[in-house]
């Protein structure tokens, strides 16, 4: 009967140690498990979850056949159970250690959204429609509930949007809301904006902080080359100090609305709105588009000129005028370059 027992009792224990070796192997096995995953799928570690959520999720996503020991692989190795919650990529990961690893990194998805200078604020809602995976909380609101909304200055003259934002491309994580998104475009601007008030020449023919906006947004639809903003502001700049019209296209064309069909004729110079600079004196009552950081130091610092006037020149540039005579003449010689290259070529 001793004998028998003692075979028994040798015969639990390499049972025990074997079943014990089979799970301590397949517990090892873990990280190196296949992710089952398709191209762009996205999974969600909710919060508080632990090792268990974990596994239970990866198994009802069907990402893995079969979870079971990763609870134990967690334990074992503490280090690597530290999840964080959100929402990640699943690209580039092959298996469970490779996402172990992304979910202690607490590197959520990012997604993007562009928003170009010289654009304007219809614009950027046309943008936010188009985004992923992103909250649509401004729908129905008025222009004045969305200023209110974003906190934007109170002193402002009015309540209008544009020019409010920085133009730069924004990333975002799942579940931001647009709300969340402007509001970082539109304290990058205003930061911007209060460092080139603080930082402006003397004697600027402007009002306030609000009036360096405006004729920012201008120099922005006028050209987008950094060199020669400064040059730009300046006819802008001595125009506003002599009392003359500003006599600028773009506010023409924003002033016009969906009118604008792609070519400004005399008679839309000559129609007045409250934006159209051939026949309003100084500034329009608002931007026109959204300005970059160029474009507000090339107000606040404009280049030293007696210029007046300027036309583009045929090569991407600008000819900078003194007289009308001068200006006059540049307009000449750009027509004749125009009726050559490009509508000689059609």
């Amino acid at each position: 009967m001793g004998k028998k027992i003692q075979f028994f009792g040798a015969s639990a224990i390499f049972i025990c140690l074997g079943l014990g070796g089979y799970l301590y192997h397949q517990i090892q096995q873990v990280p190196q498990m296949a992710l089952k995953v398709k191209e762009g799928q996205l999974f969600t570690l909710p919060k508080k979850a632990n090792s268990k959520t974990l596994a239970t999720l990866l198994q009802k996503e069907n990402f893995v056949e079969n979870a079971q020991f990763l609870p134990w692989y967690l334990k074992l190795n503490p280090q690597e159970n530290h999840l964080k919650a959100g929402t990640y990529s699943l690209e580039n990961l092959h298996n469970v250690g490779d996402l172990l690893k992304r979910l202690n990194s607490g590197k959520e998805v990012q997604f993007q959204v562009q928003f170009l200078e010289g654009s304007r604020f219809v614009d950027w809602q046309k943008n936010l429609q188009k985004a992923q995976h992103l909250k649509r909380t401004l729908q129905g609101k008025t222009e004045a509930e969305i200023y209110q909304a974003l906190q934007l200055p109170k002193d402002s003259p009015n309540q209008k949007l544009e020019g409010w934002f920085y133009p730069d491309t924004y990333s975002y994580t799942l579940n931001s809301s647009d709300l969340d998104l402007l509001k970082r475009a539109s304290q990058r601007l205003q930061k911007s904006l209060q460092q080139a008030w603080a930082s402006r020449a003397e004697n600027l023919p402007l009002k306030n902080a609000y009036e360096m906006l405006i004729l920012a947004s201008i120099v922005e639809k006028e050209t987008s080359d950094r060199a020669e903003q400064p040059m730009v502001a300046s006819v802008f700049i001595n125009r506003l100090r002599k009392g003359m019209k500003l006599q600028t296209d773009p506010t023409v064309i924003y002033g016009m609305g969906e009118k604008y069909q792609g070519n400004i004729q005399r008679k839309d110079l000559q129609t007045p709105t409250p934006y159209n600079t051939y026949v309003i004196e100084g500034l329009p009552p608002s931007p026109i588009a959204m300005v970059t950081d160029s474009a507000l130091q090339a107000v606040a610092h404009p280049a030293e000129s007696k210029n007046l006037y300027f036309v583009a020149n045929g090569s991407g540039g600008h000819q900078f005028s003194q007289t009308l005579a001068q200006h006059n003449k540049a307009v000449r010689e750009y027509v004749r370059w125009y009726r050559k290259n490009i509508q000689g070529k059609k």
